[in-house]
């Protein structure tokens, strides 16, 4: 028996128990997700609590889930003075009007949520530029927007303006998070949608996105969120089953909101010192360096090449930015599979620090940061291979 047939035989018998053991689905996932029969959508679900182990609960937990989601669309994506989903207009009186300056005006909520969308717009249309499946259109268009009545899709409340100007504050392990002033838009055909009924997956993104942002008004939307929600939705919406590609924006939402709990703390300023916040996690990185090459931690610090000028991309987006959409995936199957959650993503960070480590030494100043900063091609299991020995474990072979 092959060894692929093995670890695939392995993973349907874990995952055909009616109480699936997340112990030992965790220990498969670690070694790679095989790319055969949906197993990494799948076990993403489980491993990032969307779906209870219970098998029996799964019909249940699914239906209540995404029925919410209907909800979330049909109650938080509205304008006002225009139609609901269900045919019905907002409550629009001479006492509420664009012009109406007091803070509960459903305009000056309308106004200040096209603040957040004119940035998620921008971020989701250029998300993972070397590939073309965001803008491609979906198979599953959103029925409450693109077929109910009156309603204005996202992407039409944004398309006659641009960033004027823009007060850059930091909001996290973030990236930035922006207030915005807009201006007139010269055209709309920069932002010509797809035909009628039709929705690209960047607008399936945009939606995730903008609702995450409403429904957590305490942290909002900050840049680097839609890097973390593209490779989910990107392996929910190209599972092979079309009964789960169906729900894919509903199911990306409710994962992507239960990731984001658990580094919420990376993408918000005030807990950047906290245990799991972005500088207490690069001193951490900085430490494991120094524990295992101090030459290599040595020359960094003579350089004064901050772990800020590198690390902080690779820690607050999950190395979303530094290698090519599969080998994301991949490093993503050991880190949701992470029993500590993300203590291994610190391996991994130093891992590749040294295995640069001849060209580190060689290099100045400008040249370690240019290479930190865009990290070269590199088999992924190299990479991780490495991590697990600085981990104590060992990493099998695909």
């Amino acid at each position: 028996m092959s060894i692929l047939r093995k670890r695939l035989n392995d993973f349907d018998d874990t995952l055909n128990a009616e109480e699936i053991d997340l112990g030992c689905l965790k220990r498969l996932c670690f070694h790679g997700i095989p790319d055969e029969g949906g197993l990494r959508p799948f076990c993403w679900k489980l491993l990032l609590n969307y779906l209870p182990p219970t098998r029996s609960s799964w019909s249940e937990t699914l239906t209540r889930k995404r029925t919410l989601y209907k909800t979330f669309i049909e109650d938080l994506i509205v304008t006002p003075g225009e139609a609901n989903s269900d045919g019905e207009r907002t409550d629009v009186t001479l006492h509420d009007h664009p012009l109406n300056l007091n803070p509960d005006s459903k305009w000056q909520t309308y106004f200040k949520d096209n603040e957040v969308l004119l940035q998620i717009d921008k971020d989701v249309r250029r998300l993972c530029p070397d590939i073309s499946f965001f803008q491609q259109g979906t198979d599953y268009p959103c029925q409450e927007i693109v077929n109910a009545s009156g309603q204005k899709r996202l992407h039409h409340r944004v398309q006659h303006t641009v960033l004027r100007s823009a007060n850059v504050e930091r909001k996290g392990l973030g990236v930035t998070k922006q207030q915005i002033a807009v201006s007139i838009r010269k055209a709309s055909e920069d932002y010509a949608p797809l035909t009628e009924g039709g929705e690209a997956h960047w607008e399936v993104l945009e939606r995730i996105l903008f609702l995450y942002a409403k429904l957590n008004p305490g942290q909002g939307y900050v840049q680097g969120m839609n890097e973390i929600v593209g490779p989910i939705y990107h392996a929910f919406a190209c599972d092979p089953d079309p009964n789960w590609r169906e729900h894919a924006e509903a199911d990306t939402f409710f994962c992507f909101t239960n990731l984001m709990s658990e580094i919420r703390d990376f993408f918000i300023k005030s807990l950047d010192e906290a245990e799991f916040g972005i500088n207490s996690m690069m001193t951490k990185l900085t430490n494991q360096v120094k524990a295992n090459d101090p030459e290599i931690w040595m020359r960094l610090n003579q350089q004064e090449l901050c772990p800020q000028y590198y690390s902080f991309r690779w820690l607050t987006l999950l190395l979303s930015q530094e290698f090519p959409l599969p080998d994301v995936m991949r490093i993503w199957d050991s880190l949701f599979a992470d029993e500590n959650r993300f203590s291994f993503l610190i391996h991994i960070c130093c891992a590749m620090i040294l295995l640069l480590r001849d060209q580190l030494l060689a290099g100045d100043f400008a040249t370690n940061v240019k290479l930190l900063q865009n990290f070269p091609s590199m088999d992924i299991q190299i990479v991780l291979s490495k991590a697990a020995a600085l981990a104590g474990k060992s990493l099998n072979s695909p």
